[in-house]
């Protein structure tokens, strides 16, 4: 039983670490990897994949026998490292970087086809 209470302490600790990195709101914790989608990579939706199973078999007494702590343990251990080393202030400039890029690059070929046009009609 105490193994249970274990393991639904680590998944809380990562639903309230994905609710605050990228702002999805509290669901079980496949539904929650789900709606991240790609922005956690393959190798974190493994580990949270063995979370969720850990917490699917802890409910049930004989199937609780099954579960590797060591391997629920280290991937909780991971998953939560990758999760507070992300910058969400760093993800959004990023965003808004992106964005302001494509932006001018289509200004750009705006620009130079309007000048290659006038050259063409001969207005320059």
């Amino acid at each position: 039983m105490n193994e249970a209470k274990d393991i639904a302490r680590k998944v809380a600790q990562v639903q309230d670490l994905l609710t605050e990195k990228f702002r999805v709101k509290q669901l079980p914790l496949p539904k929650m990897v789900a709606r991240v989608g790609r922005r956690l990579p393959r190798g974190m939706q493994a580990r949270a994949a063995v979370l969720s199973d850990a917490e699917r078999l802890a409910g049930h007494p004989k199937l609780a026998r099954q579960l590797d702590q060591r391997s629920v343990g280290q991937a909780h251990t991971e998953l939560v490292a990758y999760l507070q080393g992300i910058d969400v202030a760093d993800r959004r400039k990023g965003q808004i970087l992106g964005v302001a890029g494509v932006i001018v690059f289509n200004l750009l070929i705006i620009v130079v086809a309007f000048v290659a046009w006038l050259w063409w009609r001969g207005y320059l």
